[in-house]
């Protein structure tokens, strides 16, 4: 059974960074697809980042430019590097990895991202 655990949540003001990790328990896999999602008060949940296993990349125009989401296949561990945040940045952030071996999809438990004054 794969567990996703998910750091680096918080509170920080508006223009302030943060990098969240997710990282996937157990070995002997690779995981395909990784993913940030976010879901932010009473709004569903949306996709924020997205990372294949070649490494290609994927973001919701509302983080172009400000958001980087890297992996380590060898940990399987994926990030995301947030820069300049904003206020409406505040959600919960969920991971999101997809394992084909295994034909199976697993959501960590999500991440709290307060940005405020």
């Amino acid at each position: 059974q794969v567990q996703l655990v998910e750091s680096g949540g918080g509170l920080v003001q508006p223009g302030g960074s943060l990098r969240l990790s997710c990282a996937a328990s157990g070995s002997g896999f690779s995981a395909n697809f990784m993913a940030w999602y976010r879901q932010a008060p009473a709004k569903e949940r949306e996709l924020a980042a997205a990372i294949t296993s070649g490494g290609s990349t994927n973001y919701a125009e509302s983080v172009k430019g400000r958001f980087t989401i890297s992996r380590d296949n060898a940990k399987n561990t994926v990030y995301l590097q947030m820069n300049s945040l904003q206020p409406e940045d505040t959600a919960v952030y969920y991971c999101y990895m997809r394992v084909a071996a295994y034909g199976s999809s697993y959501w960590g438990k999500g991440t709290l991202v307060t940005v405020s004054s």
